[in-house]
């Protein structure tokens, strides 16, 4: 509810509007009631058909009224959460693709979905449905007034139930909070598992895991299923219960209606207008107690996206050069993934001059690919300093950053969007003769001309129905698209075939000879040949720098590079 109001009270002028409208929407539902009564005792009592006429005309225009006013109230009502559900769709998404990896890693990729699709709940728990509900709930006072003056003792008798009502309403709700947020833990490990079951078919069935999943799926699903019944349980007893006490308030209503007209105190027409009355003020109160259970999830969502956005968010501010040389400097470098029993490498510093090779190599789980990650800005050290050009790269604007640098990851994945648009990435401006050029570098003419739809052809499932090799040769192209001055190439060699090693091996020839900066992670004999300095990870916790014979000028390619080494 405080997020309702908040909305509202962000719009006070629509806010007005809309109070206005439900104001006269239920001043025009009075007509009802009265019409019943005047037809009871007037038309009835004289049967004078003219008087039946002016009544029954005066009713209709009076409901037509009133849906003209609560058609006005629903399209303001829509205007309340257009802004604000827009924004909560968005917030999500947004920290998804702007929050620092390192902390967003911590979250589970299953609850990371729950958070942005809570979106969904929340929308629907704003709706302008909802919120005309809502905005009906106070005027139940006004059909309690209208009754007090025909009667107060039934007035106080319908007062009663509506009171019990939202009591018992406001509790249930109260009451589903846990349950409703237990719901929200629980879809998390659900999405990751069916992820699982969609997105590794292979894996699933070529080592027997369908067995497993089952079994955790069913452990899932009795979990679910079972807060779900006891939320459905609890909203299935209010909805009952609200029926019943309608039911019951108008049995009270008549009873004590048919003893007053019984003692000449009361009148048949009133006292069936009474009860037209009654109902009429417990119908909104009804329809508030029902809400509960999308108010609790709606609530739920909204805490869960205020707890993720208070993740930080990568810098959108920061030092950037004209032209950056290459040059990369680490000084007393560490880092330590939370919660390891050591750092993966520390006190490391090293100093590259633009067109330095740097080599660096190490056994599977000493830090390659973090390494690789530090250098690209997508983790920060835990100590030391990252420079390039002299310009700490902490203080860098991440977004300059990444153009400067060719980087391929050493596991690539790619948009759900054509070849096209992913070679355009890190690079939107080039042109179709840029793109020719990383296609033909990497080797990929022959795979880009049996495509479909050539550059236009759809990437699907992220790249993972590409074959390894013609996914890496692609991340390879991708990034060759900046054209920066640093390339990081994590295993650029591996799950390639000859083709596709010497494609690399030529890139990274013309890279040297144009005075390219390279940081190679690889064991490659041959890319390890051209390297003018090597970095062991294996040695713990401070790595090794060695500096090999200096071979080249930044024009020589790496055959000439291993000659003058030897």
């Amino acid at each position: 509810m405080k997020e309702l109001f908040r909305r509202l009270f962000s719009k006070p002028g629509l806010a007005t509007e809309l109070v206005a409208a439900s104001l006269f929407a239920n001043i025009l539902a009075l007509a009802t009631p009265l019409f019943v009564i005047q037809v009871l005792n007037r038309y009835i009592a004289h049967g004078v058909d003219s008087t039946l006429a002016t009544l029954a005309a005066g009713v209709l225009i009076a409901i037509a009224l009133e849906f003209a006013f609560r058609q006005v109230r629903l399209r303001l009502a829509r205007g309340v959460s257009v802004t604000p559900d827009e924004r909560s769709s968005m917030a999500g998404f947004a920290i998804l693709v702007q929050a620092k990896p390192a902390v967003l890693e911590r979250i589970p990729p299953g609850a990371r979905s729950e958070i942005v699709g809570g979106a969904t709940a929340i929308e629907t728990a704003y709706s302008a449905t909802n919120i005309a509900a809502v905005l009906d709930v106070p005027f139940s006072l006004l059909f309690i007034f209208v009754l007090f003056l025909l009667n107060p003792i039934l007035s106080g008798i319908v007062a009663a139930f509506v009171v019990v009502v939202f009591l018992i309403g406001t509790i249930s709700a109260y009451s589903l909070r846990k349950p409703t947020r237990a719901l929200l833990e629980t879809s998390g490990p659900g999405n990751a598992l069916v992820s699982t079951a969609i997105g590794e078919m292979d894996m699933v069935r070529a080592f027997n895991a369908g067995g497993f999943l089952l079994g955790a799926w069913e452990k899932h699903v009795r979990t679910v299923q079972g807060l779900r019944r006891f939320v459905v349980s609890r909203q299935g007893l209010l909805q009952t219960f609200t029926q019943s006490s309608t039911a019951l308030m108008s049995v009270c209503v008549i009873s004590v209606g048919a003893t007053l007209v019984v003692l000449g105190e009361f009148d048949v027409g009133a006292m069936i207008g009474a009860n037209i009355l009654g109902s009429r003020a417990l119908m909104p109160i009804s329809r508030f107690a029902q809400l509960g259970e999308v108010f609790a999830k709606a609530r739920q969502s909204l805490d869960l996206l205020r707890e993720f956005t208070k993740v930080p968010l990568e810098s959108s501010t920061g030092s950037a050069k004209t032209k950056y040389e290459g040059g990369l400097e680490l000084r007393d470098l560490a880092f330590a993934y939370p919660g390891s029993s050591g750092p993966l490498f520390e006190s490391l510093s090293l100093k590259l001059a633009p067109g330095t090779v740097l080599v660096v190599s190490g056994a599977n789980g000493t830090g390659k690919t973090t390494l690789a990650r530090l250098l690209v800005g997508l983790l920060e050290p835990n100590r030391g300093q990252i420079l390039v050009d002299g310009l700490e790269l902490k203080q860098v604007l991440p977004e300059w950053w990444r153009r400067q640098v060719i980087y391929l990851p050493q596991e690539p994945t790619f948009l759900n969007a054509t070849i096209a648009e992913n070679l355009r990435l890190a690079n939107p401006d080039m042109d179709d003769r840029g793109l020719n050029r990383v296609i033909d570098a990497v080797g990929l003419r022959h795979f880009l001309d049996e495509s479909p739809k050539g550059f236009e052809t759809p990437v699907t499932a992220n790249g993972r129905h590409l074959s390894r090799g013609i996914r890496r040769r692609l991340a390879l192209a991708r990034a060759l698209a900046t054209d920066g001055a640093l390339a990081i190439l994590d295993e650029p060699t591996e799950g390639l075939d000859g083709e596709g090693s010497a494609a690399v091996y030529a890139i990274m020839n013309d890279l040297v000879k144009r005075g390219r900066s390279i940081v190679v992670f690889s064991h490659d004999p041959t890319i390890v040949k051209g390297a003018a300095a090597i970095l062991d990870l294996n040695s713990k916790p401070v790595p090794r720098v060695g500096t090999l014979p200096r071979a080249v000028d930044g024009k020589e390619d790496a055959g000439k590079q291993e000659e003058a080494r030897k």
